[in-house]
């Protein structure tokens, strides 16, 4: 099992402990930023509805399987003419999206990128495209590796 407040793996040496009043699954190294919990003070039920929460807990996603878009490259450059092709003040673009004039401007100077709701916004009220598809990549690891994993060199480019 894994410890809950730094992430190592316990194994049968972890200990519940309280942690700023919640119930945690911790590491011996961890142990000393928390309130010990004797071990007949918490009901086995208890325990054990702890152990199925963190079981559940650790199962693994991929947060990129459904990023299929990218903000363009040129993004605050295409925001900018189409503001000034509209006629639009900062101002204006500003409240017609719901943002401040500040925030318009960080976005057209390339300071702050857009959230993806910002951008779909600006899309919309500026009649341009914002968004491009992600292509896919194909990586080959090469047969002579020994390693379970990819190195360095998988990901040069050979010419």
């Amino acid at each position: 099992m894994q410890c809950e407040l730094c992430g190592k793996e316990c194994g049968d040496r972890g200990r519940i402990a309280i942690v700023d009043g919640v119930q945690m699954l911790l590491c011996p190294s961890c142990i000393k930023y928390a309130q010990t919990v004797k071990q007949e003070e918490m009901p086995p039920v208890l325990k054990q509805r702890l152990l199925k929460r963190i079981h559940k807990t650790v199962k693994t996603k991929d947060i990129y399987e459904k990023m299929d878009k990218e903000l363009i490259p040129d993004w605050h450059i295409v925001i900018r003419n189409a503001r000034e092709r509209k006629g639009f003040s900062r101002e204006e673009l500003g409240f017609r999206i719901g943002e401040r004039t500040v925030t318009i401007a960080k976005i057209e100077n390339g300071e702050l990128r857009p959230s993806d709701e910002v951008a779909r916004k600006l899309e919309k009220q500026l009649d341009i495209k914002l968004f491009e598809e992600v292509q896919k990549i194909s990586i080959s690891q090469n047969r002579g590796t020994t390693s379970q994993g990819f190195t360095l060199g998988d990901f040069i480019k050979k010419e």
